[in-house]
């Protein structure tokens, strides 16, 4: 019988602890979770734990899927409590960094663990088979490293750390397990001081502080300098820094420090003053309110200060001009813009160039020591510290030959099994061959690269001519097994008429030649809505007419895929706003990933929801309510009004079924790499089960007496000062069209008839000049107006 995990044991409720026992509940798992008791009265012994779950409540950004996430964990103690680790399939240990705490308490799970269930270590560094040392053999064989990153709900790597001692059966258990179940991406890592991300990326960053100091840059240079210029995160190296906390990347160096031998790494790996200074100072960073950065107070508002490395005070950020960033600005290729900048003359390129140089060459040292191939390292750096492309990815982008030549020629010492390659003929880590992804190993040997049949990789299928349909705004591909997939690709995913004639070209196709129809894309987010730009333009131009066009081809549009004779499965993730949303309430079913931020934001725009999402969001709660047409509908449109007026966007899926902007039958994938491998799998079912469109039906709406309510809301808002007239406008807009307009309470409309209130209230709030300036604010400020 395959070993199944349905109840885990945490041990430990800091920060990391609490964490993970917040993502295991969100996935469904039961929890129990421990901790050192407290004082000597039997109500007081679980502070420490019931504290932690106070916090998990409370934090922003939450690490819960939903509050209703919490009910699955139990808490206690390790005095009183831990009889309950016999009730666990898995015991993760994830207490304070320190090898004899560690061990004495995997002495104390030793006795009360129930044979067979799998026990783990959440640490950053310490060795694992150090841990493991003493306890029994059976044990030992059901023991490995498993370390979760911070917040263990949002970065997705997970490295596994077996001994030699770990069963192999263990091993593929855990591996299935935490990408299927927890939805991460794993990387096996060996058991050496730090494993694979954090031993790579504490080089990287402290090479870059060397490099800083080297060429006199400021700590909003560096930033400039190393964030998604190179494919890093926005964070990039100081704001990265202090997110972290001085402190634990301290601890994190310190630990690589001790215990590697080498007198030229134990150099690199010694905290640097400035950081050392800094946590003395008690100034840990994000947490603590003061790191490389400060945020203050002004009378403008509120300022960002950097911090003057050589002086040591805060001072205003000042934004310098590269050249080297400029010329990258052209580039469209992430490559590109990496050559771009490595290979520039001026200081910034030159400084890149040496902080990516030693990061590539010290990744390259590290193997096979702290792993035995290039896509596990560039797999953790990508999940561990969010890089678009790992080391050798990068190498690749800067192209070996020429980068391994500039490295020979500044003195530098190039590892032999890449020296190997380059004489053997290789001139690259990676490479596509067959419409199969190919890496290169230490041997010279290339090796297919390994993926679960559960990840489609849009980008490839195109390589391999499966596009049916193309346009600038949408291509449609085929996924195989009969089933199509439509792809954004506008910038930002924006919809406009392009994306939205390349719909009616895919039902038109799918309903010659396929059995369903997945929309899904690969991109950053789904969809940031419609084009508001070109919306802008028209509406200072006032062209209501072709406005008006717009809003009923998307109207048309979402009618035709509720209505259509084959399953459409729409697959949302991160952030889908505005239009993204409207693209998904007409789909028969909605495959989610876990991480998606969903919304109807238009009101931030001076706005009502026009593309049919208005219309959409009534009939689904008064449909659901509605069950003989005698049930009072005011409560649940009164929630529709406030979900839409106050622009609420989910934290995640499970909330946005909360909000209904996702139904209790529409599904989430936990692991966003497998969502267009399971929104495929949903069309393929709901073909095979004789799919059926819903049929059209009569909607009955609160009228004149329900949109008083309405309105009552919305003037005592505004007489108490929490909404400005203009608000109060666009909210007196949105609740006519939910009330059905001036009509009697209980009348039976179609849908057709709420469409042109929405897109009659949608076009006259187009033409107001408060409208306007805050479509404009949001795209020149990317922030929302109050006006």
């Amino acid at each position: 019988m395959k070993r199944q995990i349905k109840k885990v044991a945490v041990l430990g409720s800091g920060v990391m602890g609490a964490g993970i026992a917040a993502h295991l509940a969100n996935v469904g798992l039961k929890v129990i979770l421990l901790d050192r008791p407290i004082g000597e009265a039997s109500n007081d012994r679980n502070q420490l734990t019931q504290s932690a779950i106070t916090e998990l409540a409370k934090q922003k950004p939450s690490p819960l899927y939903s509050k209703t996430s919490l009910e699955r964990i139990q808490i206690g103690n390790f005095e009183d409590d831990l009889s309950l680790l016999g009730q666990a399939d898995w015991i993760v240990e994830a207490v304070v960094e320190d090898l004899s705490v560690k061990r004495q308490l995997l002495a104390q799970v030793e006795k009360h663990r129930r044979p067979g269930s799998v026990i783990s270590s959440n640490t950053s560094g310490i060795s694992i088979s150090k841990m493991a040392a003493g306890r029994s053999d059976e044990f030992r064989q059901h023991f490995l490293g498993t370390h979760f990153f911070n917040p263990p709900r949002y970065m997705k790597l997970l490295e596994l750390i077996p001994t030699t001692d770990t069963s192999q059966e263990i091993i593929s258990t855990m591996i299935h397990f935490s990408e299927f179940t927890l939805g991460k991406g794993v990387v096996i890592a060996k058991d050496t001081p730090n494993f694979i991300a954090n031993r790579i990326g504490v080089y990287g960053l402290l090479a870059t502080l060397e490099e800083m100091d080297r060429y006199g840059l400021s700590v909003s240079d560096v930033d400039q300098l190393t964030g998604t210029a190179i494919g890093r995160p926005r964070s990039a190296t100081f704001r990265a820094l202090d997110l972290v906390g001085l402190d634990t990347f301290l601890r994190v160096a310190e630990n690589v420090r001790e215990h590697v031998t080498d007198p030229l790494e134990k150099a690199v790996f010694t905290a640097p003053k400035i950081i050392s200074s800094l946590v003395a100072q008690g100034h840990f960073g994000e947490k603590s309110g003061k790191g490389f950065y400060q945020k203050q107070k002004t009378a403008e508002g509120r300022v960002i200060h950097q911090l003057n490395v050589q002086t040591e005070q805060y001072e205003p950020s000042k934004r310098s001009t590269f050249a080297c960033l400029e010329q990258a600005k052209q580039r469209t290729q992430l490559a590109e813009k990496i050559r771009t900048i490595a290979y520039a003359e001026d200081a910034g390129g030159q400084f890149v160039w040496q902080v990516l140089k030693r990061t590539l060459l010290y990744a390259a040292a590290k193997i096979p020591e702290i792993s035995d191939d290039i896509v596990a390292v560039d797999q953790a750096m990508k999940w561990g510290f969010n890089w678009e492309l790992g080391p050798f990815e990068t190498w690749d982008a800067l192209g070996l030959e020429r980068s391994i030549r500039r490295m020979k020629e500044e003195g530098e010492t190039i590892p032999r099994w890449v020296e190997k390659l380059v004489e053997a003929g290789h001139s690259q880590f990676y490479k596509q061959e067959d419409a199969q992804m190919l890496y290169v190993q230490l041997n010279g040997q290339w090796q297919e690269r390994q993926r679960t049949d559960r990840a489609i990789c849009l980008s490839e299928l195109k390589q391999q001519g499966r596009v049916a349909q193309k346009n600038a705004g949408a291509s449609l591909i085929d996924l195989g097994d009969g089933v199509a997939c439509l792809e954004f690709h506008s910038p930002h995913n924006a919809l406009g008429s392009d994306t939205l004639e390349m719909v009616r070209l895919s039902l038109e196709e799918v309903r010659k030649n396929y059995v369903g129809l997945v929309i899904g894309n690969q991109a950053r987010n789904f969809s940031v809505g419609a084009n508001l730009m070109m919306l802008l333009l028209e509406a200072q131009n006032e062209n209501w007419f072709e406005i008006e066009q717009l809003v009923r081809q998307f109207q048309t549009m979402a009618m035709e895929m509720k209505y259509f004779e084959k399953p459409i499965v729409a697959a949302p993730y991160a952030r889908t706003l505005g239009g993204g949303v409207e693209i998904c309430l007409p789909a028969a079913r909605v495959q989610a990933a876990a991480e998606t931020y969903m919304g109807l934001v238009e009101v931030g725009v001076g706005l009502i929801p026009g593309g049919a999402g208005t219309k959409e969001m009534l009939v689904r709660a008064i449909a659901a309510a509605d069950i003989d047409g005698k049930v009072d509908l005011q409560p649940y449109v009164n929630r529709v009004f406030e979900t839409i007026a106050m622009a609420k966007v989910s934290t995640s899926a499970v909330e946005a079924q909360q909000l209904g902007y996702l139904r209790a039958t529409d599904q989430i994938s936990i692991n966003e790499d497998h969502q267009l491998y399971e929104a495929k799998q949903a069309v393929i079912g709901l073909a095979k089960a004789g799919y059926v469109p819903p049929i059209a039906r009569k909607i009955r709406v609160v009228g004149e007496s329900g949109l008083a309510v309405m309105k009552l809301g919305v003037y005592q808002l505004k007489t108490g000062g929490y909404i400005t007239e203009h608000d109060a406008k666009i909210a007196g807009k949105l609740a006519s069209v939910l009330a059905g307009g001036a009509l009697s309470a209980n009348t039976e409309v179609s849908e057709q008839y709420l469409l042109d209130l929405e897109r009659e209230a949608f076009l006259s709030l187009c033409g107001e000049p408060k409208s306007q300036a805050r479509m404009q604010h949001m795209l020149l400020k990317n922030k929302p107006l109050r006006n």
